[in-house]
């Protein structure tokens, strides 16, 4: 059953959100190519490639129920960083906003009606908690490392898989 024009509208913005997400990340990974850090770097990337599944996501559903994904304007903040931890306060706060923009549209299906959007909404919903609390963890391994070298070189190494 096709949704109404507000949920599609909303989750047409929740997929422009999440490409934004994959471009802050890889943004990110820019910056820790750049400080010599692959491990790190290459887990915002594969953060950056994840964000793009969960767009992907949204559009399957939005195309399933006959409705028109579009992908509206990207805006990406300048990005500077000088720590580990910046860098990931920075992660922190977008996986925060797109937690709540996820949220809005578990309201506004329940608002509107729409049960054939809550097995894709809770979906979210769970994939957010796990991705909070992920960066959350890494961000509290950064401020106890407080750009300690060996200490940073171990995260890099936990971050790529090694560890």
């Amino acid at each position: 059953m096709k949704m109404n024009e507000e949920l599609e509208n909303a989750f047409n913005k929740q997929i422009t959100l999440e490409f934004e997400s994959s471009m802050l990340y890889r943004q990110l990974a820019i910056e820790f190519d750049l400080k010599d850090l692959p491990g790190i770097a290459g887990w915002m990337k594969n953060h950056a490639a994840e964000e793009l599944t969960h767009a992907d996501r949204l559009i399957e559903h939005l195309t399933d129920r006959d409705n028109h994904p579009v992908i509206g304007d990207i805006r990406m903040p300048a990005i500077k960083i000088n720590t580990v931890a910046e860098a990931f306060e920075v992660a922190l706060e977008a996986e925060e906003k797109v937690s709540e923009s996820i949220r809005n549209l578990y309201r506004l299906g329940v608002e509107t009606g729409d049960v054939d959007s809550r097995p894709t909404i809770d979906w979210f919903i769970a994939e957010q908690i796990e991705e909070e609390a992920t960066v959350r963890g890494v961000l509290g391994r950064a401020k106890l490392i407080n750009e300690d070298g060996p200490g940073l070189l171990r995260l890099d190494d936990e971050l790529s898989g090694n560890a």
